[in-house]
């Protein structure tokens, strides 16, 4: 009976133990999920580029999309200095700009400031280069043409624009002068370059 007694006791002692050693524990990846932030894009292409900057344009980190379709990855955002970021989805003709904001190592996400820059559009037929852009917020946006002639570079044209959403511009290009054209947009902090041979 004493036997049964001290082993009852013994199993007692046991099971209080390990009910006050588990009460203490912690999930192994409690921090990890309260630091990581999930991003979900849809309908991503291969190929297509993932950054996040700063609020310079400096470029934190960088990805190629690796598979079409969803991307979904976690980020541990919190060891980022305080300040304004910038998740960036570079498409073929669109950037998507998803900002967010770290403060005191708590990042917060605002839906509706997410925005798109679309990039120029610019093809040439025979002498003439079309240009197609699309600015929703109808931001000033500037366009040159350089002409390359071996080490030197010669600016043809240079225009800026203001307060227009959709703008639509034809330029012809002097068809005596055969070589390699670049054409340069510059607009809401952005430069796109196409290069276009003569």
């Amino acid at each position: 009976m004493k036997k049964a007694i001290k082993k009852s006791l013994l199993f007692v002692a046991v099971l209080v133990t390990m009910v006050n050693y588990a009460s203490n524990v912690s999930p192994l990846n409690e921090d990890d999920n309260v630091k990581k932030t999930v991003l979900t894009l849809n309908n991503v292409k291969e190929g297509q580029q993932l950054l996040i900057k700063d609020n310079n344009q400096v470029i934190l980190y960088k990805e190629a999309i690796s598979k079409s379709g969803e991307y979904k990855k976690g980020f541990d955002l919190t060891a980022l200095p305080n300040g304004d970021y910038y998740f960036e989805l570079n498409k073929d003709i669109v950037i998507e700009v998803i900002p967010f904001k770290v403060k005191n190592n708590l990042v917060t996400f605002n839906k509706e400031d997410k925005t798109q820059i679309f990039k120029p559009f610019v093809t040439l037929k025979n002498n003439t280069l079309f240009v197609s852009s699309l600015s929703l917020n109808a931001s000033p946006i500037e366009f040159v043409i350089y002409y390359k002639n071996g080490s030197t570079t010669e600016l043809i044209h240079e225009e800026n624009i203001k307060d227009k959403v959709n703008i639509q511009k034809a330029y012809t290009l002097d068809a005596t002068k055969k070589g390699d054209y670049v054409f340069v947009t510059k607009t809401q902090n952005r430069v796109f370059t196409n290069n276009i041979n003569l």
